[in-house]
């Protein structure tokens, strides 16, 4: 199997702060990681060492097949955290004067800059300047620059960061057709549930360590749901005496105008389900998979620190 990543052994200190350890990571070409964790992990710092924007005191990467980002730096494309435009520039110029960066053939740049345009709804900001745009539009010419050059490795640091629901989800489309385009992407960020809606394998890093690296089916398929959401047909029915009758129960609390209702130990899921719904006809009845941060939560207060690399 060809890889995009391979990183092995790497470390990172800012004085007495270290804020990589012994980080291990080897992403397949095409495949869409999500990089999971609080703010302060690790994160923003791998990937800056991926670019060969830091480099690491210790340990090795591989990028597209090369010791450092700098030999294949146009076959890759960033979106960082800080966003950066020219803000005196136009925008279509701007776009222009990326591609040229990026070696995009010349004849190839402006029929490329007015597609993708085009394709985020932008067509008539191309001759105003990037500082006249609201923050949402700049963010779109910035995932522009970031894929105008067609990288075979997409890295993108918090890109839904201060975006409205409508650009999220337009971004977050632009994303998957990436993805489905063949491009490996390298997916950051601390709000959990947006790798968990976008990605196929997740990356979870705390203090500076890996913690878990599985597709996320694996994931859901170790830590089985154990809460139903309930919501009774009949809104007057008692349903704290109802439901904490049933052996299979273990607790039960309100939760925005429905139950959570939390299963005993034994109690096998499906089984449950059938328990309730016979026991009071539910308007909603369903399993609750436990989220990413569920999963981090519990990865993090059961497992004792690790000892830090030799």
């Amino acid at each position: 199997m060809t890889f995009a990543l391979e990183l092995r052994g790497v470390r990172k200190s800012f004085g007495s702060k270290q804020a990589v350890r012994g980080l291990d990571l080897v992403v397949p070409c095409g495949a869409l990681y999500g990089i999971i964790g609080p703010n302060g992990a690790g994160k923003t710092t791998s990937l800056r060492m991926i670019l060969s924007i830091l480099f690491p005191d210790a340990g090795t990467i591989s990028v597209l097949g090369s010791g450092s980002a700098l030999a294949t730096k146009d076959r890759i494309g960033y979106l960082p955290e800080e966003r950066g435009l020219y803000r005196k520039m136009k925008v279509a110029a701007f776009l222009e004067h990326m591609a040229v960066l990026k070696s995009v053939p010349r004849g190839e740049i402006r029929p490329r800059v007015s597609a993708w345009l085009d394709r985020v709804g932008l067509t008539e900001v191309a001759g105003k300047r990037c500082e006249e745009l609201s923050k949402g539009m700049q963010q779109k010419i910035q995932f522009i620059a970031a894929v105008l050059h067609q990288p075979e490795l997409l890295i993108l640091d918090e890109p839904f960061s201060g975006l409205d629901p409508v650009n999220a989800r337009l971004l977050r489309d632009l994303i998957q057709a990436e993805h489905a385009r063949g491009t490996t992407i390298l997916f950051c960020t601390h709000v959990m549930q947006q790798a968990e809606q976008l990605c196929e394998h997740i990356v979870m890093i705390h203090d500076g360590r890996k913690v878990l690296d599985d597709p996320l089916s694996a994931i859901r398929g170790r830590h089985q749901p154990r809460e139903l959401r309930f919501e009774p047909y009949d809104p007057a029915a008692d349903v704290d005496t109802a439901l904490q009758s049933l052996d299979c129960v273990a607790a039960l609390r309100r939760h925005d105008g429905h139950y959570r209702v939390l299963l005993a130990e034994h109690a096998h899921p499906a089984a449950a389900m059938q328990a309730v719904a016979a026991c009071l006809p539910p308007a909603r009845l369903e399993l609750l998979r436990p989220s990413l941060e569920d999963v981090f939560i519990d990865i993090v207060q059961r497992a004792p620190e690790a000892p830090l690399p030799a």
